[in-house]
């Protein structure tokens, strides 16, 4: 990352201290992905980001997503919007005129989506031992 994008993080993290610095190089990390995922050069909807973030943060943290999430101090998916909006107003990301926080709010479950799956997995694998 760029020394200046570094900065500028620690700067955020300073006058909001609710996430990890990790968790806003990961939402910059999962715009480059969803941009590949949606074959975009430039913007993609909070939705098409939290989905990439879902994919990304399965692929990487495996069944310990969840942990790593709670971590960086992210429950929801509207934390995620809130990371968006504080790089927004640091003008190290832009936004559309239609992009707001409410496109994060209550995307999917956190619960069920990061621990279910794997969860559904195991089961999975035991019966088939049975």
């Amino acid at each position: 990352m760029r020394p200046e994008v570094d900065d500028i993080i620690e700067t955020i993290c300073l006058e909001d201290p609710r996430y990890q610095e990790g968790a806003y190089e990961f939402v910059l990390e999962s715009l480059s992905f969803s941009q590949k995922k949606f074959h975009r050069k430039r913007h993609v909807t909070g939705k098409e980001l939290l989905e990439g973030i879902k994919e990304l943060v399965m692929r990487r943290f495996g069944p310990m997503g969840l942990s790593v999430l709670r971590y960086w101090g992210i429950r929801s998916t509207e934390d995620f919007g809130n990371i968006v909006f504080n790089l927004v107003e640091k003008k190290v990301l832009s936004k559309r005129d239609e992009d707001c926080l409410d496109d994060f709010r209550d995307v999917y479950d956190f619960e069920r989506i990061f621990d279910g799956v794997y969860r559904n997995r195991i089961n999975k694998q035991i019966s088939r031992m049975h």
